[in-house]
């Protein structure tokens, strides 16, 4: 399967959010909210193939890492950002919709915080 044949389902998932775009980062496939990254396939050769990074609070990720480490995990290069990796071979389409809106929410209230008053 082409990587971004991969990525249908998380272009599907993502793209049914208010204000969500696919764009492409370092070659792959992304999706942005307010032109801020949400989620995009994974380029950086620590990741497992087919994987997902999404963004997300380092709260909310601990808490994924925790309950379902099968689906969701970290490397070291990885750890330092409000980032994710997903499985993609192994998160049901439900949880996949659950994360990039959990993704959609932050980036919207990121882009919110920095419009300016006017």
């Amino acid at each position: 399967m082409k990587r971004k044949d991969v990525f249908d389902r998380v272009r599907a998932a993502g793209l049914a959010l208010p204000d969500v775009e696919e764009a492409t980062k370092c070659g792959a496939p992304t999706l942005q909210h307010g032109g801020r990254y949400m989620a995009g396939l994974a380029t950086h050769p620590s990741a497992e193939p087919d994987s997902l990074v999404v963004k997300i609070s380092h709260e909310d990720r601990e808490w994924l890492l925790e309950e379902a480490p099968d689906t969701y995990y970290l490397t070291d290069y990885y750890r330092p950002h409000p980032v994710v990796l997903v499985r993609l071979s192994r998160i049901e389409q439900a949880a996949l919709r659950d994360v990039l809106t959990v993704s959609w929410r932050i980036t919207s209230a990121r882009a919110k915080a920095l419009t300016p008053i006017s």
